[in-house]
Formats: C-alpha cells, sequence, structure tokens
C-alpha cells in the first residue's frame, strides 16, 4: 500500500455501493463511476452516480457538492473543520499508504480473500478517535495484492447500519476526463447550504 500511495496521482473505477439501513430492514444500491486526483496534498473525489437516478458528488478539500439533476439542485456541505477526518475515510484504499492508516486506525490482518477473481488482503480497522468511532465502529477493506488499493470497503455503523463499496475496471494514473471534477448544473440550479 505504501509503494501504490507513494506512486498515485489518479484512480477512475465503476462502483456499486450498497447501503443498508438496519431500522428498516433495507438496502439501497448505487451504481457508477468514481474518479480521484491527487496533486501534491491536496486530494480530489468526484463520483458519477448512474443508477437508481443521476446524481454527482464532488469533493475538493473545502467542500463537497451533490447534485441531483432531477430537482436542479447542489446541496453543498463545508469540510474544512473536519478536512483531515474527512479525508482520511475518503482516501481509503485509494491513495492512502499504510502507515497512514496506522495513524487513524488500529489495523488487523484478516486473510487473504478473492474479491471478483482478485486476490485480496483483507484488513479489519478499528477507528482510534472517538468522534471517528461514533461515526464507524469498524472498516473493513479488502486491499488487492498487486496493486495496493482497495477492491471493497464496507464502513459499519455503531447503529448496524452499513455501507459495502465494490469497485471494478480500476485504472490507476491515467489521464482522466477534463469535466469530472466539474457539476454539470442549469443556469436554473439552485444552491443550498445547510447549517
Amino acid at each position: 500500500m505504501d509503494k501504490a500511495a507513494a506512486e498515485f496521482k489518479s484512480a477512475e473505477a465503476d462502483f456499486v455501493w450498497d447501503t443498508y439501513q438496519k431500522v428498516v430492514n433495507e438496502t439501497d444500491t448505487q451504481k457508477g463511476k468514481i474518479y480521484f486526483r491527487r496533486s501534491g496534498k491536496k486530494i480530489q473525489m468526484g463520483s458519477d452516480i448512474t443508477a437508481p437516478a443521476p446524481k454527482y458528488v464532488l469533493y475538493d478539500g473545502d467542500k463537497v457538492q451533490i447534485y441531483e439533476p432531477k430537482i436542479d439542485q447542489v446541496t453543498q456541505y463545508r469540510t474544512a473543520k473536519n478536512r483531515g477526518d474527512f479525508e482520511t475515510f475518503l482516501v481509503l484504499g485509494f491513495g492512502g499508504g499504510g502507515h497512514e492508516l496506522r495513524n487513524s486506525f488500529e489495523v488487523k490482518f484478516a486473510g487473504v480473500e478473492n474479491v471478483d477473481g482478485i486476490r485480496a488482503a483483507r484488513l479489519d480497522l478499528a477507528p482510534r478517535s472517538e468522534r471517528a468511532r461514533s461515526m464507524f465502529s469498524h472498516i473493513l477493506l479488502w486491499i488487492d495484492l498487486t496493486r495496493g488499493i482497495a477492491v471493497r470497503q464496507q464502513l459499519l455503523e455503531p447503529s448496524g447500519d452499513y455501507r459495502d463499496a465494490r469497485y471494478s475496471n480500476i485504472r490507476l494514473n491515467q489521464d482522466l476526463p477534463r469535466d469530472v471534477f466539474k457539476l454539470k448544473t442549469t443556469s436554473k440550479t439552485r444552491v443550498v447550504t445547510p447549517q
């Protein structure tokens, strides 16, 4: 992971995110493409969710923006105060090194498993900070043994809710489409900033 992190500039992957809510015993599935780009210490993330409804999510270090074309609205959240915590979770398995993981998590090796035809090391992460533990009781990562990046992530919340993310068709350090870190809004798009 450390070698992959040192060489990391960008990533593009297809994803399937399953979000489970225990209280209603339902799983919501989203599919699309995700993009990461690192320049120096700055990291950007963009996701183009195509199903079940189009949605674009952008992170640029200072804010997260979520654009929902169906209602033509951008909801933006300021992340500057919690930037470190946010990026810790954002880059899990994409550009973050093994030594960086140990700063934020207690890391346990849980064996080698096959994830969609890829041999992957399964890591069990327990957040060190109380604040992070209030969000996620623990996180499971499956790291491709060849490329040192995540092919699967499970973020488990204390409530029993979780998000299971699977990544495929991963392309590293290649040119990304120019517009993936821009929202495709209209002239009538409404911008909302919750308090």
